[in-house]
């Protein structure tokens, strides 16, 4: 009960008809142009995400250190 090639194609003529081969060429660099956008977003922020991460892992080790070090001056 899919829709079948046969009215795909007729579906892209009348949008073809209706919009112009031009202002469709127009609008999928467009749509190209934002999804290219969108994903470098993704992107940075993901890696803005990871540098956060490793930021913390490494002030973790270094209040460790400092924890463990006043640790063993108690001890003295």
């Amino acid at each position: 009960m899919g829709i079948s090639i046969w009215q795909l194609l007729i579906i892209l003529a009348i949008v073809l008809l209706l919009f112009g081969s031009k202002k469709l060429k127009n609008l999928g660099s467009d749509l190209g142009g934002a999804i290219k956008g969108f994903k470098k977003s993704v992107k940075d922020g993901e890696a803005d995400e990871s540098e956060k991460l490793e930021e913390n892992k490494q002030s973790n080790v270094i209040e460790g250190e400092v924890t463990s070090s006043e640790k063993d001056k108690d001890k003295v």
